[in-house]
């Protein structure tokens, strides 16, 4: 394969002017002539590098958070570096379907998967045919989403302490409702149940909204979701928020204590969103991507929108990425295992 080596344009030229003998028709003739080729060769790296085209996997539909986060960034790299960013939804199977796209596409530093908390927790339910150790490098956790446990404004309960006393004073009567089964708030729940040893009952539903509404009519004693799906209803005074999911408080509650900090400190349930390219992408073009990414995710603009939706920025990448991911992987695990959940 010929490789086309671009001359050292600068150095070409003082040698050209210093050329003995050259009567100076002859010499600003050939010093424009090299000028001319470095223009050209110029034009043509810049061209190279706008025409790059970056497909950003989404295994979710449109107008989901992984989506919009996604879209913004695209947008966001694509007027910054001059590459033209695709976003490529796949939705189905629970996002196992694009990540398993995702896991096939060439290591080219040309293909991203944008994925969140599913990514981990589908391989301990499904049968996939992806390792989320190995079968992808970590780039960037990107953004991640505040969680919180919440109650009617009406509720008896004032606290955690409040709710976990009742639930051993009455195994199996209070209720927590969010999205399942098998999400990361369900999983969530079931690992509280056994951290406080306390007995209470999870309430499946198919989304936020649902969730929300059963919380509102009085069907169920809690719920665990986002900041995001219950910012409006705390605001109004309907609901209270009665700890925080986080490992540290959430800035926008700041006077909300968090699970870790009520008794239980190893205790999260991370909501997050990152970025990850096929195995054996070459660490160059891993590096350079993370780069974007992170300038992207510091654009006032797009921090702004991303407020809006709830979700915060992160910028956990690389290794300290890898580890976080392998953890959590293990801690789902355990937590499935124990709780004999199964995939619907």
């Amino acid at each position: 394969m010929s490789i086309l080596r671009r001359p050292n344009c600068p150095r070409a030229i003082q040698r050209a002017m210093k050329l003995p003998r050259l009567r100076l028709p002859h010499l600003a003739a050939g010093a424009a002539a090299i000028a001319g080729v470095c223009v050209a060769l110029a034009g043509h790296g810049a061209s190279a590098q706008t025409q790059r085209t970056l497909k950003l996997v989404v295994p979710s539909a449109p107008g989901g958070a992984t989506d919009i986060l996604a879209r913004l960034l695209g947008d966001q790299i694509g007027r910054t570096q001059g590459a033209t960013v695709v976003i490529d939804n796949r939705p189905g199977a629970g996002e196992v379907i694009g990540t398993e796209a995702a896991a096939r596409a060439a290591p080219d530093g040309n293909t991203l998967l944008f994925a969140a908390n599913p990514f981990l927790i589908n391989p301990h339910l499904r049968k996939v045919n992806y390792d989320p150790l190995t079968s992808f490098g970590p780039i960037c956790q990107l953004a991640t989403a505040p969680t919180l446990i919440v109650v009617r404004a009406a509720s008896s309960y004032h606290s955690l302490a409040d709710v976990l006393e009742a639930a051993r004073a009455k195994p199996g009567t209070l209720t927590m409702a969010s999205i399942g089964p098998g999400s990361p708030f369900h999983l969530g729940f079931e690992k509280l149940k056994r951290m406080a040893k306390a007995d209470m009952t999870f309430i499946p539903y198919p989304g936020n909204g649902p969730s929300v509404n059963a919380l509102l009519g009085d069907h169920v004693t809690m719920m665990f979701g986002t900041y995001a799906n219950v910012a409006e209803h705390l605001k109004t005074g309907n609901l209270r928020a009665i700890a925080a999911t986080t490992r540290k408080r959430f800035e926008e509650l700041p006077d909300l204590p968090t699970v870790a900090g009520s008794g239980f400190p190893d205790y999260q349930v991370p909501a997050w969103f990152a970025a990850f390219a096929p195995a054996q992408t070459p660490h160059q073009m891993v590096s350079e991507l993370a780069g974007w990414l992170t300038a992207a995710m510091q654009a006032a603009e797009v921090k702004q929108k991303l407020l809006i939706q709830g979700l915060y920025p992160s910028g956990l990448c690389g290794e300290q990425l890898a580890i976080a991911l392998r953890t959590e992987f293990e801690d789902l695990g355990r937590i499935i295992r124990e709780s004999h959940i199964k995939a619907e």
